[in-house]
């Protein structure tokens, strides 16, 4: 049952809502505009603040999902994660386009949200505390994430969904890789 759940957490993960709302709303093809990403960000960009909106909440979902499929059948903790970075490699590698998706953000958030509401404060409060120092959204974000494994562990979890954490932040990170480059030659 567990690996049908890891399948499924992929596959939810490979829906990508920035194809479908551009192609649907916008009668075009969001991989051929902008960035090129699938994402909320270049979406909102190109389209405004209602085709961000929508592509982030339909992305952020699918993290909710997994986390909520994995309760339904009283899967553990450590199991969450996993399905939640299986979530995660299907929004960046969607077998649905290519192996070519997003960047994670809005699964990453819907999900650990879903799986421990007590981090929206530890990630909104770092993001407010880095935000006037780096003038980054990318990288107050990321910086941010950075405490949730941390805050994981003084809120008992154990070291496998530290671990767990830290492989799905690691999944984020590399595909930001070419971003932070960019911004710290900056």
């Amino acid at each position: 049952m567990i690996w049908l759940y890891f399948v499924l957490s992929y596959l939810i993960g490979s829906f990508m809502f920035g194809f479908l709302v551009t192609k649907t709303l916008f009668h075009k093809d969001i991989r051929r505009e902008g960035s090129g990403n699938v994402g909320a960000r270049n979406a909102g960009r190109l389209h405004g603040k209602k085709a961000f909106v929508l592509i982030f909440l339909g992305d952020a979902l699918k993290g909710v999902l997994v986390i909520l499929i994995a309760r339904y059948f009283g899967f553990s903790a450590q199991i969450q994660l996993v399905g939640l970075g299986l979530a995660i490699l299907g929004h960046l590698k969607p077998i649905t386009l290519n192996f070519k998706g997003g960047k994670g953000i809005s699964t990453f958030i819907g999900g650990i949200i879903m799986f421990e509401p007590l981090l929206v404060f530890v990630i909104a409060g770092v993001f407010l505390v880095l935000f006037p120092f780096t003038k980054s959204f990318t990288f107050s974000g990321l910086g941010a994430f950075l405490f949730i494994p941390v805050f994981l562990l003084f809120l008992d979890y154990d070291w496998i969904c530290f671990a767990a954490a830290l492989g799905i932040l690691f999944f984020i990170f590399l595909a930001h890789w070419e971003n932070i480059k960019l911004r710290l030659r900056r």
